[in-house]
This record gives C-alpha cells, sequence and structure tokens, in this order.
C-alpha cells in the first residue's frame, strides 16, 4: 500500500467532518431512536385500520408504508451506495447497544457469540419468523420482531464489551447481509499501513497518537474494505494512516474475495438471500403454496385428523386476529414454515450445484474459489431482496389508487443491471483462476445459468403466479 495517503479532496474531508463532529452524529442517531420507539410502539396499542383507513390519515398505515415501504428496502440500497453508513450513523438497535455498554457489565466475548455461522442462523430464524406472525401487515408483530431484536441488542450490550457494539459484529440479523452488500460500495475508510508504522515513530501529525474507540471492533490496522466498518467516522485520520477514499464497486469482491470468503457468506448468499428471504416472498402469491394446502387439507379431513386445521393458535406463533380475517391455522403456519424451508434447499442447493461446476471449469476443485465465485452473485442476491420488500411498497401505494405503471419497467431494469454486475465481477473473479480462455468461458456459461435459476424466482413471483 501506498505510505502516503491521497491529497485532502472532498471525500477525505467529508470522513474528517465526521471525525470532529461525532457528538452531532450521536444527536442525529438519538433522534432515529426516538422516532423508531414512537413508530413500533404507538401503532401496537392503537385500533387496527379498517378499510376507510388511508397512509395520510391513519398512523398504523403511515409507520407499515415507513418501516417496510421505505426504511427497509432504502436501507439495503444504501449499503451498496454509501457502504455501512447506516450502521454507523443512524442504526437505533447500535446506538442503544453502544450505550447499554457504556454502563454495563464489561463481560469479555463468549466464545460461542463468536460463532460465524449466527448471521445466517440469525437472518433465517428472523425472516421465517416474520412470516409466521406477519411482520409485514401487523403493528404488534412489528413490535415483537423489531422491538424484541432491540431488546436483545440492549441487553448484549449490557453484559458484554465496553462502550463496543457486540450485538451488531455477531447477532444482528441483518449484519451478514449488510456486510455483503457494503462490499460494493464505491468507497472505503483506507488504512496505510506504511503510515500506521510510522506513527509508532513520529506520531500523529507529530503529536502523540490519541486512542479511539472502534465501537463494532474491527481491527482498524489490518482493516481491508468495507464490510465490518460501520462508516461511523471515528477513526478518519487515525495516526494520520486512515482515509476516506474511492474504490472500484468490484475491488472488494474480485481482489479480496479470496482471502474474506467463508463457507458462511457462500450458505447467505445462496440458501439466505437466493432461498429463504425468496420462499417468504413468494408464499403469499404462490399458487403452489394455494395447491399443496388444499391437498393437505384434504388429505387430513379424509384421515379424521381434524386437530391441525384449529386456529386457536396464539398471536405471537401464528397470525391470529379474527377481526382482519386474517388467522392462521396449524396448518397454515406449519405449511408457511416448510414453504419457505423447501424453497430456501431447493434454490440453495440448485445454485450451488451450478457453481460448483462453474468452479470445476476453472481447474481442480477448491472451496476457496467456490467461495470466490459464489461473491460474484451478491448483486442479484441483494436486488431480490430490494424487488422483495418494495413488493410491500407497490401494494400499499396501489391500495391508494397511485399510478403505478413504471413498476414492471422498473423491475426489469434493476434485474438487468443486477445480472450484468453480477456477470461482470464473475468475469472478474474466474479471470484470477482460469489457465486458458475457455476453461473461463466454460465457467461463466455455469455461473449464467445459475443467473437465470435466481431469476426464475422474481419471475415466478411477479409474472408467472398472477397469470
Amino acid at each position: 500500500m501506498s505510505s502516503v495517503l491521497p491529497r485532502p479532496g472532498r471525500l477525505q474531508q467529508a470522513g474528517q467532518w465526521m471525525q470532529r463532529h461525532g457528538s452531532t452524529i450521536r444527536g442525529i442517531q438519538w433522534v432515529v431512536v426516538a422516532v423508531y420507539a414512537f413508530l413500533i410502539i404507538v401503532p401496537a396499542v392503537m385500533p387496527l385500520p379498517d378499510g376507510s383507513a388511508h397512509l395520510w390519515n391513519n398512523l398504523t398505515l403511515a409507520a407499515q408504508f415507513v418501516f417496510w415501504g421505505i426504511w427497509w428496502p432504502f436501507v439495503l440500497l444504501s449499503m451498496v451506495m454509501l457502504g455501512r453508513v447506516w450502521c454507523g450513523v443512524l442504526c437505533p438497535e447500535g446506538a442503544l447497544s453502544e450505550f447499554a455498554s457504556k454502563f454495563g457489565r464489561g463481560w469479555a466475548i463468549p466464545r460461542w457469540m463468536r460463532w460465524g455461522g449466527w448471521p445466517f442462523v440469525a437472518f433465517g430464524l428472523t425472516t421465517i419468523y416474520g412470516q409466521m406472525v406477519s411482520v409485514y401487515q401487523y403493528p404488534k408483530a412489528v413490535l415483537l420482531v423489531l422491538g424484541g431484536s432491540t431488546v436483545g441488542a440492549m441487553i448484549v450490550g449490557v453484559l458484554y464489551g465496553r462502550e463496543k457494539r457486540v450485538w451488531c459484529k455477531y447477532l444482528c440479523p441483518v449484519n451478514g447481509v449488510f456486510s455483503l452488500l457494503a462490499r460494493l460500495a464505491p468507497f472505503h475508510f483506507k488504512v496505510s499501513e506504511d503510515a500506521w508504522r510510522r506513527s509508532y515513530t513520529q506520531g500523529e501529525r507529530g503529536h502523540r497518537v490519541i486512542p479511539i474507540n472502534c465501537a463494532p471492533l474491527v481491527p482498524l490496522r489490518n482493516m481491508k474494505g468495507a464490510a465490518d466498518c460501520h462508516m461511523c467516522g471515528r477513526c478518519s485520520g487515525h495516526r494520520d494512516a486512515i482515509a476516506l477514499t474511492w474504490r472500484s464497486p468490484t475491488e472488494e469482491v474480485v481482489s479480496l474475495g479470496d482471502k474474506a470468503a467463508n463457507p458462511w457468506d457462500t450458505a447467505l448468499i445462496l440458501y439466505g438471500l437466493l432461498g429463504i428471504a425468496i420462499g417468504a416472498f413468494h408464499w403469499t402469491v404462490s399458487t403452489w403454496f394455494v395447491d399443496l394446502k388444499q391437498y393437505f387439507a384434504a388429505w387430513l379431513i379424509d384421515h379424521d385428523i381434524l386437530w391441525p386445521l384449529d386456529t386457536n393458535a396464539p398471536w405471537f406463533l401464528f397470525t391470529h386476529y379474527p377481526e382482519q380475517n386474517d388467522v392462521f391455522s396449524w396448518l397454515d403456519g406449519t405449511m408457511v414454515i416448510g414453504y419457505i424451508v423447501v424453497t430456501g434447499l431447493v434454490y440453495g442447493t440448485a445454485l450451488l450445484a451450478l457453481l460448483a461446476m462453474g468452479t470445476r471449469m476453472l481447474g481442480k476443485m477448491s472451496a476457496t474459489r467456490l467461495h470466490h465465485l459464489t461473491l460474484s452473485l451478491i448483486p442479484l442476491a441483494g436486488c431480490g431482496v430490494f424487488l422483495g420488500l418494495s413488493a410491500t411498497t407497490v401494494s400499499l401505494l396501489r391500495a391508494e389508487h397511485v399510478p403505478l405503471w413504471w413498476v414492471t419497467d422498473l423491475r426489469l431494469g434493476l434485474l438487468f443491471v443486477a445480472n450484468a454486475w453480477s456477470a461482470w465481477l464473475a468475469w472478474r473473479v474466474t479471470g484470477r483462476y482460469a489457465a486458458t480462455l475457455g476453461s473461463r468461458v466454460a465457467s461463466m456459461v455455469w455461473f449464467i445459468a445459475a443467473l437465470a435459476v435466481a431469476d426464475s424466482a422474481w419471475y415466478l413471483m411477479f409474472w408467472g403466479f398472477s397469470r
């Protein structure tokens, strides 16, 4: 790496501004905490909206639109455009966890919490449970899922670390997703290792180095890329070695992917974002789900097994809102879980097999190469989750009779860009391993087949099931 930091430009100055105005950022975080608390608590104690309610005159519908129509889709988009600025500047859970940690017990982080599979497991369980209680539709479910996650973040903050975001680092259900998407961001805080070493003898701008608190527990000296950095700006200028700089959106996946990729990232991409998430978005529109449920219901009736058709499950286990004519039987709830899990297994395994064949075309089979090639699917995986969440946006706007003639073209455009981006990343990745042009092209054929499999999910959701 260069021993000299880039000449100060607007981007580097922006990082320095963040470092100097940390108190302002903390103030912004507390404003977001207040808004977040209001939107998840108040609607949960209000009556559910009736048929005459609208987004502009009903707080429950307005909160639903803010959370699932705007907040979460565009948080995901911000990861690709800005890195994890949401985590470092705006996230209420992160702010509360760090605040609780400041006054907590300060225990050492236990080994079980450091397990690398938590991002995948937490994402999968939260996604499935959210569908069990209809988190996109009902405020009590929102309070249970999002509020429960926030309480968990605060408890972990009280118990572990000191002024750290231990929850964010290890247990946050979307930490893994954010980490993947941030690898595509066009800038990051870059560390000059030469300047860092020089600071041991020369200090920082000729003065003694003042230690800083990296709340998300990133080893700053060895920080590579933007996957773990929360972009809070606290380290900007530290040891005259860290600066906010531009980079190619392909750099982290292509150049660092072989060192950073691991089996849990692969599982999260293939079985999480392109598997479980697809099942969660699919089941509400799937004709297959309806047909299967009718088949199983008829079979149960024929065999005089009627208890699975009962609708006495509590609302915090399965959706139960009789006044809205929305009640899950035990069969309904079990079907939702089964449909999501099976969809995740089918899509994830199909994609894994295709990528394995693509990796084999590059030479001797290698787990590192497989995990590296899988990272190329991040753009399409992220786009899919954005499209799935924005379906709620579209549904809410359609209920308000907003013209939506542009939605189909926008969806196709986003899918085209995401596919092209993933294909370009794969082309660059295969170039690092292929011995010949022929093997590189053969690998890309299998990768394009994987893109087609992933695209089939969105064809079914937006066009196939509606026919």
